[in-house]
C-alpha cells in the first residue's frame, strides 16, 4: 500500500512524484534505458529541481523533488527530456509515458521519511533485489550525489533540561505491503548490478 496522497497545492514545496510508462511497458528493465533515464534525471537537477530521492523501476519511476519553478515544469523536464533523448539516441518511435503523473506534497519530516522508505524498498518489495542498496537505479544505492532535505522539513529541536538541543524522534511504520515480481540478476561480470528484461507483465502489482 502506498503512503496517503496529498496533492500539490503551491510552488516552493517538496513533492513525491510518480509516472508510468505507456501501457506499463518494462522499458527500464533494459540497462541502456535505465542509464539514459539516470542521465536525464541528473542533467535537469540543477536548473529544474532539487533531487532528494528516486528509484527507476522497470515500468515507472518515483522521485522526491523540490521544483525550482512549478511542479508541472519539473516533471516536464524529466519526462519530456527523456522522451526526446530516447527517440533520438535509442531510435524509439512509440509513446514512452502515460499521460500526466501523480504527486503528493511532503508535509513534514515524518512524511518525508515514509516516502523515502517507500522509494528505497520498492525494488525489495518487488523482489528485484534482496536489499535496497543493491538496486543500482535508486538513491538507496548510495552512489549518487543528491540534494539535502529542505531545511523547512527538518524537525524542530526540543530543549532539554541541561540546555542541549534534542531532535524529535521519527516514527518508522509506513505500512507498506509486499508485491510480487520477477527477480533481477545483479551481476554483469564486473561486480556491478545490472537490470535484465522481465519475462512477463503482471497486472495489479504495487508501484
Amino acid at each position: 500500500m502506498k503512503p496517503p496522497r496529498e496533492h500539490a497545492t503551491n510552488n516552493g514545496q517538496t513533492y513525491f512524484v510518480t509516472s508510468e510508462t505507456a501501457e506499463r511497458r518494462m522499458l527500464f528493465s533494459n540497462e541502456r534505458w535505465a542509464k539514459l533515464f539516470l542521465d536525464v534525471l541528473f542533467h535537469y537537477r540543477a536548473n529544474g529541481y532539487l533531487l532528494h530521492e528516486f528509484v527507476i523501476m522497470p515500468e515507472h519511476f518515483h522521485a522526491t523533488i523540490t521544483p525550482n519553478a512549478s511542479l508541472e515544469k519539473a516533471v516536464q523536464f524529466i519526462k519530456g527530456g527523456f522522451s526526446f533523448r530516447a527517440k533520438k539516441e535509442l531510435q524509439y518511435k512509440w509513446e514512452i509515458w502515460q499521460r500526466g503523473f501523480s504527486d503528493h506534497r511532503i508535509r513534514d519530516m515524518r512524511d518525508y521519511e515514509i516516502h523515502k522508505r517507500y522509494i528505497h524498498q520498492n525494488p525489495v518489495k518487488r523482489r528485484l533485489v534482496f536489499e535496497a542498496k543493491a538496486y543500482p537505479y535508486s538513491s538507496a544505492a548510495g552512489t549518487f550525489e543528491l540534494d539535502e532535505v529542505p531545511q523547512w522539513l527538518k524537525p524542530p529541536c526540543q530543549t532539554m533540561h541541561d540546555g542541549a538541543a534534542k531532535a524529535v524522534p521519527l516514527q518508522n511504520d509506513d505500512g507498506i505491503g509486499p508485491a510480487k515480481a520477477v527477480p533481477l540478476q545483479n551481476d554483469d561480470g564486473n561486480g556491478t548490478a545490472k537490470a535484465v528484461p522481465f519475462q512477463s507483465k503482471t497486472s495489479g502489482q504495487e508501484t
